[in-house]
């Protein structure tokens, strides 16, 4: 169709005519239900895994091929999709159960009824922040688990990653959350981190919330959308890995310019410290040496008196010493040797006793002659122990040892200071260095982001034009920053007008609620188209239209589910549920003590109903039930 004119022609997105999706049966098959009981059967632990540096030239080489694969536009989302959903004890849901189709669906229902309900609770699945107060009121705890045909997309490698179990056919996604606080996360039955299931989540489904619509007119989302659309995102994952150099380069630098700052202001202080402990030229063992030494001549005389005593005692000039009772003993025995055996042996050991007594006097006596008392010697071995507890005191050291590991360490620092000239250049050129590639890989994003920009602007405008807006412009003015950020050096601001003759302004002072539906609506088109989302889910994307408006942007969401994309759209507009393959309606019902909310698979009859309710309000006429079979039968 015209309307969809531009989009077929914008790479990525695939118009193709099918035949409307058959019912899958109310319950998995038999073969399936193997695969998803062996897969609660399986226990394990996900990984968690760390940022590790990367060399820039892997960096680099890896950016190649990553684009090399993102220009190969391989149709990953055919076959993949939300197969069936549980919610149990969530908010106003007890229990809820829905297979849900491929192709284009709708989720209808008054207001308060619960489909945001719905919606919040898959968003909790997707790793969203958990609301423990979202527990059914009275419950323990609450459960969502969605099973995703995932057969029609290579998952293997995030598998493999996360050391996952993966048949390739079904994937198993769970969230629990227990009214005393705890939150869990599953896939396939295995425990994983929040952000294990949200990295896949992020290549399940995605959700455009009415709160998306206000982020469209914010400078990061609009940046965010062009990335989105033109696929830089393997150009991106490089810039941030280069990014990540860059910053570490200028923080490297940094501190070695304050460490130096620090060290030159206190240079002298340090240079003092060193030459204080090298000038008193000290030896490991001196202080041991020095503090013996210290106690001989501070005891001299008292030692020199002892010894000459004990010298007394042994003396063989005194009949009554030591050693001249044991010659007497030794010879008194030795005489009786040849007539009594044992004494041969104990004359020996006299003698034995003999020569050791000897040995001690001549030493005792040696002692005694050499030790003179000398007063400049004690002066001196006092004052270098004076020096030495000083040095000790001062630097907080218990040893030489300790002093001279320190005067080691300030010399290294001084070296350093020295060298620091050096050292800066080095890292300096390092900076300078990281900051080029990061610059080479920003205008290489930049430039993909100006192609993308003046084909998003064709693109969207001609939507425009086809949903009713036939002089509406868009435009996009790409800035640049002072400075590199995380996210290159591109800034975007949408610039829009609706009317003729009026100068595009940025989208959040001129756009109404309408347009901003229907701008929002464009892009999403666009996004999906490039980013080859298997499932979408557009929560009241048309908001702020109606009449003719609303059946061509129904036209876009049916086409936006062709070739086996599922899209799930949340709407009050019977143009646009008249338009959906299938048809789901979500209600309320007032219980004895609490409100509980359902949702069931319409039928023919039912969606006749259903859109007549949405044509007439509370009271269904004849005419409406009319409008509403005949809207059915011209989509």
């Amino acid at each position: 169709m015209d309307i969809l004119a531009g989009l077929r022609g914008y790479p990525h997105f695939s118009h193709t005519t099918g035949m409307r999706p058959t019912h899958l049966q109310p319950t998995v098959d038999s073969r399936h239900a193997d695969i998803h009981t062996e897969q609660r059967n399986r226990r394990g632990c996900a990984h968690n895994f760390s940022h590790r540096t990367t060399p820039m030239s892997i960096i680099l080489t890896n950016f190649a091929h990553k684009s090399r694969l993102a220009s190969q536009g391989h149709n990953h989302y055919r076959n993949f999709m939300i197969r069936s959903l549980h919610i149990e004890h969530y908010a106003l849901i007890d229990q809820l159960d829905i297979n849900l189709q491929p192709g284009f669906s709708v989720l209808t229902g008054e207001t308060g009824a619960g489909k945001s309900i719905i919606l919040g609770a898959i968003n909790l699945l997707l790793g969203g922040r958990a609301d423990h107060s979202a527990i059914r009121a009275g419950e323990r705890r609450c459960v969502i688990e969605a099973e995703f045909d995932t057969s029609g997309m290579d998952l293997s490698d995030f598998f493999t990653t996360a050391d996952l179990d993966y048949d390739g056919q079904l994937c198993i996604l769970r969230r629990e959350l227990t009214a005393g606080g705890k939150s869990r996360a599953f896939i396939n039955d295995t425990p994983v981190s929040l952000s294990t299931i949200k990295q896949l989540g992020d290549q399940l489904i995605d959700i455009h919330s009415q709160h998306q619509s206000l982020l469209l007119a914010a400078a990061n989302y609009q940046l965010a959308t062009i990335d989105a659309i033109g696929q830089t995102q393997a150009a991106l994952e490089t810039y941030t890995q280069l990014y990540n150099h860059y910053t570490d380069a200028c923080r490297q630098l940094e501190e070695a310019r304050r460490d130096y700052e620090s060290a030159v202001n206190e240079e002298d202080y340090l240079r003092f410290q060193s030459e204080q402990i090298g000038d008193a030229q000290l030896h490991p063992d001196e202080q041991a040496e020095l503090e013996a030494e210290q106690q001989v001549l501070s005891h001299a005389e008292e030692i020199k008196n002892a010894l000459y005593t004990a010298a007394s005692a042994l003396t063989t000039d005194n009949d009554n010493s030591a050693l001249s009772l044991v010659r007497q003993a030794e010879n008194a025995i030795k005489s009786i040797a040849a007539h009594h055996q044992p004494s041969s042996a104990m004359a020996t050991r006299i003698e034995s006793c003999r020569i050791e007594l000897q040995d001690i006097y001549e030493e005792i006596t040696s002692q005694a002659d050499s030790l003179d008392f000398d007063p400049r010697r004690q002066t001196y071995v006092d004052e270098r122990l004076a020096t030495i507890y000083t040095l000790q005191k001062k630097h907080h050291c218990t040893s030489i040892d300790e002093l001279l590991t320190l005067k080691a360490e300030l010399d290294r620092r001084l070296a350093a200071i020295d060298q620091s000239d050096e050292h800066l250049t080095q890292l300096e050129a390092a900076r300078d260095d990281a900051y080029d590639h990061l610059m080479a890989q920003a205008e290489i994003i930049s430039a993909m982001r100006h192609k993308t920009k003046t084909q998003i602007e064709a693109t969207t405008t001609d939507m425009l034009k086809a949903l009713g807006m036939p002089h509406a412009t868009f435009n996009i003015v790409m800035g640049r920053l002072p400075e590199p950020g995380n996210r290159g050096v591109d800034t975007a601001t949408f610039l829009f007008s609706a009317n003729k003759n009026i100068p595009p302004q940025p989208l959040s002072q001129t756009a109404s609620g309408g347009e901003m539906s229907r701008v929002m609506l464009a892009i999403k088109a666009q996004t999906a188209g490039a980013r080859q989302l298997p499932t979408i889910i557009l929560d009241e994307i048309d908001t702020g239209v109606s009449g003719n408006i609303a059946d061509k942007m129904a036209t876009i969401m049916a086409d936006m589910a062709q070739g086996g994309r599922q899209v799930i759209s949340i709407t009050h507009l019977p143009q646009i549920a008249a338009r959906a393959t299938e048809h789901y309606k979500v209600y309320k019902t007032d219980e004895l003590f609490q409100t509980t909310t359902h949702i069931t698979h319409l039928s023919t009859e039912e969606r006749i109903d259903e859109i007549a309710h949405m044509l007439s309000g509370a009271t269904i006429t004849q005419a409406a039930r009319s409008n509403a079979a005949e809207l059915l039968r011209t989509n």
